[in-house]
């Protein structure tokens, strides 16, 4: 209990420090916020808190999503992206870039206008949801995880390869679709932040209330069923629950890499608990490790950004390394 305690208050002090340090990072270094009237109280107020916060909550989706997917796959390697959200979104942001380079319409995946933005933020939601649909029809439902994995895999790859026909066809399009791959909290409004707070506080309640089901998991099909569990109703639950947190994600800050899949890590490794713990903490988790990656890709090569999923990427991609590595010398 101690060890949960003491995780908790680690992660509450380092998002706190973090939404500090993300308010006082900038293009132009370091500066103390100032929240008064000019030009360092617009930026502070208007670029760097929704970013940080946005951030966060981004971060938050994805730990959270992990976790469900972890726990529903009994797989630690599982991660939010595992049934074609990944790949659903970015076949539908190639589809909006592709199409408006053959029209004629300059528009990119870091489009400042609002409406072109917000058309790629919706293409890449529906895409997501859809990606994750499409898994679900091919595996008839979520009656058998073995199945609905081996669909996950097989939409991944088909939507992908279309993706790739799709920029072949409007070379255009791969500037936008890279900025999607890479991942990037550049553009994180307050509008971003009501959207993401929104789903965060609607999937919460339902990962940990359904919790239980999680830890029935763990110990099998057969023995979750003569608990009583309905499993296929809520799995089919969970899995909306999983693609709702990841689509919203990807949606505002395209494909961030490793956050979803190493913040449940961290979680069990520090304060192995049952899954209403895990999914709470991997939550918080989730949303520290990238607001972390993004105040890096801030300040490591200024005025000049790193794209926040390559950040993410190396140190998530380091830790699993730096874990297997110790377990072959254990």
């Amino acid at each position: 209990m101690s060890q949960r305690r003491h995780l908790a208050w680690a992660l509450l002090a380092a998002s706190a420090l973090l939404v500090l340090a993300g308010l006082a990072c900038g293009s132009d270094g370091w500066s103390w916020p100032a929240w008064g009237g000019g030009d360092d109280g617009f930026i502070v107020s208007q670029i760097r808190a929704p970013r940080t916060l946005g951030a966060w909550l981004v971060g938050a989706l994805l730990g959270l999503a992990g976790a469900i997917a972890q726990g529903l796959f009994r797989n630690p390697l599982a991660d939010p992206y595992l049934l074609g959200s990944a790949s659903g979104a970015s076949l539908a942001v190639v589809a909006v870039l592709a199409a408006s380079a053959l029209g004629g319409v300059a528009v990119a995946w870091s489009a400042a206008d609002g409406l072109a933005r917000l058309g790629l933020v919706g293409a890449a939601f529906a895409g997501a949801l859809g990606g994750v649909l499409l898994t679900l029809v091919l595996a008839r439902g979520a009656r058998e995880t073995s199945r609905l994995l081996l669909a996950g895999v097989v939409v991944g790859v088909v939507l992908t390869a279309l993706g790739d026909l799709l920029a072949s066809a409007a070379p255009e399009a791969l500037r936008g679709r890279q900025v999607f791959m890479l991942g990037t909290t550049s553009f994180l409004g307050w509008g971003s932040v009501g959207w993401l707070a929104a789903g965060l506080l609607l999937i919460v309640p339902v990962a940990w209330r359904l919790a239980a089901v999680l830890d029935a998991l763990t110990l099998g099909e057969d023995s979750a069923m003569s608990l009583g569990l309905a499993l296929p109703r809520w799995r089919l639950v969970l899995v909306a629950a999983l693609a709702l947190a990841t689509g919203l994600a990807v949606s505002q800050a395209g494909l961030v890499a490793f956050v979803g899949l190493v913040s449940p890590h961290l979680v069990r490794r520090w304060a192995p608990a049952p899954h209403g713990y895990t999914v709470l903490a991997s939550t918080a988790a989730g949303g520290a490790l990238l607001l972390a990656a993004d105040v890096l890709a801030r300040s490591l090569i200024a005025p000049q950004e790193l794209p926040v999923g390559v950040v993410t990427a190396v140190l998530g991609g380091g830790y699993l390394l730096w874990l297997l590595y110790r377990r072959r010398v254990g």
